[in-house]
């Protein structure tokens, strides 16, 4: 077929079953855009507001459901704004497809349509490169298809990570001989499968535990390995903590649960996770966030703890932690072959012989529950950040999709929003951006439209993706944003105070009068958008504006007032921010935690 490049990528896309593209347009990308009216490649454009918003679209899109949605900008300004999504999914390891102009190629280097110049000539892809799996630039129409292909190959094998194909402008227009390849043709077969000896010795090991403990990363959602892990957890008689990322893993009302570990883990998450003699980990990293920034004993105790270490990308094996036994592997795959080799009997004898290790995990989620109760079912206003996580909890189907902004909403909902099946917990765990939930929400009931999904944020948060509500009218994208407002960056608030006894810059006051709170009138402000909104002030309206809201025909929003000093997840592990050294008492809880830190 005699295609341009712009029909290339959209004939691609559509051939290689992608079905929505989001963006803005601008002059660099218009002829590209314009590919997505041609007969043969037509795929539903979604407008959203920021360029950001289209990255973290896409983003949720693929966490919601494991396929691939696009996102393109034009030039300049418009590609930059990108950055923070294809970081924020770079670090998450999650699969999306971008695609940029930039100025005609025989125009690279003059500083033409916004190029970026001065040390390397249309300098775009070298920033993208350090936020995608892999970048590339089209030099002519005839390179698209095999661009194209190979991208798709990087999303789809492997660990997931975003892509990036510029197209120039001159490259989008001109015409040429092409052929779009079939994508079945150019991916290989099956998907990895762990080494036999890896399996044989992680048995043997697990055959020893005393007090076993998996722990579940982003990895095991991605491998949807969530059957396969319940299924080993029950064999062995294993607790199951979670990652940021690894909630949903687990269905959290099995007794084997314990929450989540690290710095706003749960106290069982932590203690269990701690003590633990054998710990497999699933898909997961060890951040900071979920390490308690490796302060030994915190979170995690290698040694004499024994890890055996599942992860598909054999960098993250023995990066941080020393590994007894290391499988590279896909999650699923390796949990499988493992439960193929735990033979029943004496796997029987094992979880028989750990009859005190599980009542102690009981009496351990006992205690965590005392702690966080009084939080989660008290009826003063304004709200704790608890309070209304378990009012929508009881309106919101099992199935549910909940999208958790950054901050202390994401810390709350981590500890106090049970979840019970894969996919219906998102959050960004590693980036945090805010500004994330809003369109990765828009994007998860996309791919899920069927399912009911909901938008959890803080107000802070919801502010850097407001004109999204725009967006979600437009396009009727029937998503309930749940805005926990706090007048405030409560989470940084609270860390100020921690760390060095006083804040700066993080409550939204009126600093020029009399310092009351400001807070600009949310439901109003969505109202005037298009949405139905409602804002809750007494624990009686919470459950009935909840339901009205999911049972609403189009997009709603929800405003909470909430607490500015019960606004947080419990702290029950340690991060490591150090202090100023002219605050002294700060400095000596500080060194205490810093010396336990261990990074083997």
């Amino acid at each position: 077929m005699k295609l341009t490049g712009g029909q290339v990528v959209a004939r691609a896309l559509k051939e290689y079953g992608v079905e929505y593209v989001a963006g803005v347009p601008g002059h660099g990308i218009w002829s590209l855009f314009d590919a997505f009216l041609q007969e043969g490649s037509e795929i539903p454009f979604i407008q959203v507001m920021h360029e950001q918003s289209a990255v973290h679209m896409a983003d949720g899109y693929f966490r919601a459901s494991g396929k691939i949605m696009a996102c393109s900008t034009s030039v300049g300004p418009g590609a930059t704004n990108t950055i923070i999504g294809l970081a924020t999914a770079y670090t998450d390891s999650t699969s999306l497809f971008y695609v940029s102009g930039s100025p005609q190629t025989y125009m690279h280097g003059h500083g033409t349509m916004q190029e970026i110049e001065r040390q390397q000539d249309n300098a775009f892809p070298r920033i993208t490169e350090q936020v995608t799996k892999r970048a590339w630039q089209a030099t002519s129409v005839s390179t698209l298809p095999s661009i194209m292909h190979r991208a798709f190959n990087e999303m789809l094998t492997g660990r997931p990570g975003p892509v990036h194909v510029e197209v120039p402008m001159n490259i989008q227009v001109e015409a040429d001989e092409v052929t779009i390849h079939p994508l079945e043709k150019r991916l290989p077969t099956g998907i990895a499968h762990p080494d036999p000896a890896a399996i044989k010795a992680a048995v043997e090991v697990l055959l020893t535990a005393k007090r076993p403990v998996i722990v579940a990363g982003g990895g095991a959602i991605t491998a949807n390995a969530s059957a396969e892990l319940t299924a080993l957890a029950e064999k062995l008689g294993a607790a199951v903590s979670i990652t940021w990322n690894g909630k949903g893993a687990i269905a959290e009302d099995n007794d084997l649960f314990i929450g989540a570990v690290g710095q706003t883990g749960t106290t069982c998450g932590n203690e269990i996770t701690a003590s633990a003699d054998v710990v497999i980990s699933v898909g997961c990293r060890f951040t900071d966030w979920s390490a308690s920034s490796y302060a030994k004993g915190v979170s995690f105790s290698f040694p004499p703890g024994r890890l055996i270490h599942i992860d598909l990308d054999p960098r993250e094996i023995g990066k941080t932690y020393p590994t007894e036994v290391g499988i590279v592997s896909d999650a699923k795959i390796a949990l499988q072959y493992i439960l193929a080799a735990l033979e029943d009997d004496k796997a029987a004898a094992l979880r028989d012989g750990n009859a005190a290790f599980l009542a102690e995990v009981k009496q351990a989620k006992a205690d965590w529950r005392a702690k966080v109760e009084p939080r989660e079912t008290s009826t003063e206003t304004p709200f704790t950040s608890q309070r209304p996580l378990v009012a929508l909890r009881k309106v919101l189907p099992r199935d549910g999709i909940v999208v958790a902004g950054s901050g202390n909403t994401q810390g709350a909902v981590k500890q106090s929003f049970p979840v019970y099946e894969p996919r219906t917990h998102l959050t960004s765990g590693s980036f945090s951006p805010m500004g994330w939930a809003v369109p990765a929400a828009m994007g998860a009931k996309l791919a899920c439209p069927d399912k009911k999904v909901v938008a959890i944020v803080g107000d802070g948060d919801f502010m850097m993706s407001l004109p999204e509500m725009g967006t979600a009218v437009m396009n009727g994208i029937n998503v309930v944003f749940l805005v926990l407002n706090n007048q405030g960056y409560m989470s940084i608030r609270g860390g100020m105070r921690k760390f060095m006894g006083r804040h700066i810059a993080s409550e939204f006051n009126h600093h020029a009068g009399n310092g009351e709170p400001y807070s600009a009138d949310i439901a109003a402000t969505a109202r005037a958008f298009g949405l139905q909104a409602w804002r809750v002030e007494k624990d009686d309206d919470l459950e009935p504006t909840l339901e009205a809201a999911l049972n609403t025909d189009g997009p709603t929003l929800v405003e909470v007032i909430v607490s500015r000093d019960a606004a947080g997840p419990f702290a029950t592990g340690w991060w490591d921010f150090p202090s100023p050294a002219y605050y002294e008492k700060e400095q000596e809880a500080y060194a205490e935690m810093r010396a336990k830190e261990q990074m083997l």
